[in-house]
C-alpha cells in the first residue's frame, strides 16, 4: 500500500486526479470503477478540468460504479446515476453507453445484483477503482459485518450511514435504508485500487482501516492485501499515523 500524503482538500483532490488521468492516457479504453460521496467530488472537478483543457480523452474509457441507492429512480437528484452525470459524465466526452451503475429501480434484488456483477464481468473488470472510505471503514456500502460480502448484493444501510447521509436529503426519513453495491471481492478484482480521504474526522478510520488488523468489521482493512494499492489522504486524515 502507497500512501501520499497532501496539504488539504484540494491538494488530495489534485493528486488524486493525476493518478486516474495517468490510468486514461496509458490506457484510453479502460474501464474505471467509479464512487460518489463528498470525497471524489474534486477530482471529478479536476478531471473535467484537463478534458476542457484538452488533455483528456474520455471517448473510449468505460465506468462501472460502486453503489445505487434502490428505490431511487434516476432522475431523483440524490441518485447516483444523478450524481454521476452532473459531477462527470455531462462535462466530459465519455459515450453515455459504456457508463454503468446497479439498476436502483429494479425491485428484484437478486437480478439487480446478478446482472450488475455480469455487467461488470463483461467489460473485463475495473482498471482502477476509486474508493472513498466511510465513517464506519465502509467501501462502496459494504457495512462491517461478521464476513466480506463478496459479490455485489443488496445491503441494509446502517444507521451510521444514513446519518451520515441525511444531509443530502429534506429530513433523514427519506434516506435510502438500502443499496446495491459491488462486493469486497468484485472491489479486490480490480487491477489498481485508489482511496480518496480527507478531513480530521476520518483520521481514527484511517488509522483501523489502513494500520490495524483486517477484518470484516472494518471492510476497507481488506485493502491491505491488495497487491496495489494507493491511498491519497490530507494531512488532516492522516494525523494519527506516522
Amino acid at each position: 500500500m502507497r500512501i501520499i500524503r497532501t496539504k488539504d482538500y484540494d491538494d488530495m483532490s489534485r493528486k488524486a486526479a493525476n493518478i486516474i488521468a495517468s490510468q486514461i492516457v496509458l490506457k484510453p479504453d479502460c474501464v474505471l470503477g467509479l464512487a460518489t460521496g463528498s470525497t471524489p467530488i474534486g477530482t471529478y472537478k479536476n478531471l473535467v478540468a484537463a478534458y476542457e483543457n484538452g488533455d483528456l480523452d474520455f471517448s473510449a474509457v468505460k465506468s462501472v460504479n460502486l453503489d445505487e441507492y434502490r428505490g431511487l429512480p434516476r432522475e431523483n437528484d440524490q441518485s447516483y446515476f444523478y450524481f454521476m452525470h452532473d459531477n462527470l459524465f455531462k462535462h466530459v466526452n465519455i459515450d453515455l453507453a459504456n457508463t454503468h451503475l446497479p439498476d436502483g429501480t429494479e425491485p428484484d434484488s437478486d437480478k439487480a445484483c446478478t446482472e450488475y456483477e455480469a455487467i461488470i464481468d463483461s467489460v473485463g473488470g475495473q482498471d482502477l477503482q476509486l474508493l472513498g472510505l466511510g465513517h464506519n471503514g465502509h467501501i462502496g456500502f459494504n457495512e462491517p459485518n461478521d464476513e466480506f460480502d463478496k459479490l455485489t448484493h443488496c445491503v441494509d444501510l446502517q444507521e451510521s450511514t444514513i446519518e451520515a447521509n441525511k444531509r443530502f436529503f429534506a429530513s433523514v426519513d427519506d434516506v435510502p435504508k438500502q443499496a446495491y453495491t459491488m462486493g469486497i471481492g468484485t472491489i479486490m478484482k480490480a487491477k489498481k485500487i485508489l482511496v480518496v480521504v480527507s478531513g480530521a474526522d476520518k483520521a481514527q478510520i484511517v488509522k483501523d482501516a489502513f494500520f490495524g488488523p483486517v477484518t470484516p468489521r472494518v471492510p476497507a482493512s481488506i485493502l491491505q492485501f491488495h497487491p496495489d494499492v494507493t491511498v491519497v489522504a490530507d494531512e488532516a486524515a492522516l494525523s494519527l499515523v506516522k
